[in-house]
């Protein structure tokens, strides 16, 4: 069944979630887990790059909510020493064997939890992490000790989501966007970005650095602000500014100090030897 199949019966189901039958429900089933498994291989994402821009898709946010009408919560065996769960998402490695591991070129320590559901691209590496269902991450990306990748957050290729980071989650309200970061792009640790942020290309996020939708982003060098968006291979750091009402008091802002040079590609290079 292919994705562009699905779409109609879902989004009229959506419509009338609230007054689902049991029969209506079961007859729904088999084109929820069809789009789950697009989500899974990466066919179908909750936001793709078109033409420099993102383009979001909010069938996948409809997707994943009426799947929570269509499952059950059950009993998962968790692996040697690990607690039970009981849940409704599937874990996405709960029936693979060592062939599914050699064919995807995805390297998994122990302690990383992926949900059905989320796409893991080849030569993506998930320390002890947790990755929730409709998010993406890309190729030869490392998802660090403690990191968090929230529903349908999409992360590029070739990045690093450093220790204890979190990228929010999203599937409520149904119009918000996705976080979003780019290709090449290096988040510290202790990071937070949420709300639909996006992180452009080449982009260096510092420790401790939080970005929302409201916090503002103030050039150094030029002293523009933005809002919800980072631009290509920007250095962020955490800092403050004056409020512009009192003077005497000051707020946390992002500050870009500079834009990323060839020292701070030394800094923040990928290491290819923990990777396939």
């Amino acid at each position: 069944m292919s994705s562009a199949n699905i779409r109609t019966p879902i989004e009229d189901a959506f419509k009338r979630r609230s007054d689902l039958t049991e029969a209506e429900l079961l007859a729904l089933t088999p084109h929820i887990e069809s789009g789950l498994a697009a989500l899974d291989r990466g066919e179908l994402r909750a936001a793709s790059p078109v033409d420099g821009s993102w383009v979001v898709d909010t069938f996948v946010k409809k997707l994943i909510l009426l799947s929570f009408l269509t499952h059950r919560n059950t009993v998962v065996k968790g692996g040697p020493g690990q607690p039970r769960t009981f849940d409704k998402v599937p874990l996405k490695f709960e029936d693979w064997d060592e062939s599914d591991f050699q064919k995807s070129r995805v390297r998994v320590v122990p302690g990383a939890v992926v949900r059905h559901g989320a796409h893991v691209a080849p030569g993506a590496v998930l320390m002890p992490s947790f990755v929730n269902i409709g998010a993406y991450v890309g190729a030869g990306t490392m998802i660090d000790t403690w990191a968090t990748v929230g529903s349908c957050a999409q992360v590029g290729e070739r990045c690093h989501i450093s220790g204890g980071a979190g990228l929010g989650g999203v599937l409520e309200p149904i119009g918000d966007d996705p976080v979003v970061i780019e290709d090449e792009v290096f988040v510290g640790a202790r990071s937070e970005i949420a709300e639909g942020v996006r992180v452009r290309r080449g982009a260096v996020i510092g420790m401790g650095v939080f970005l929302g939708r409201s916090t503002p982003i103030m050039d150094r060098a030029t002293g523009e602000v933005c809002y919800g968006e980072v631009p290509e291979n920007a250095v962020v750091v955490a800092g403050a500014r004056a409020d512009r009402d009192r003077p005497n008091i000051s707020v946390y802002s992002a500050v870009i100090v500079k834009y990323a040079d060839e020292r701070t590609r030394g800094k923040t290079a990928l290491n290819d030897l923990v990777r396939d």
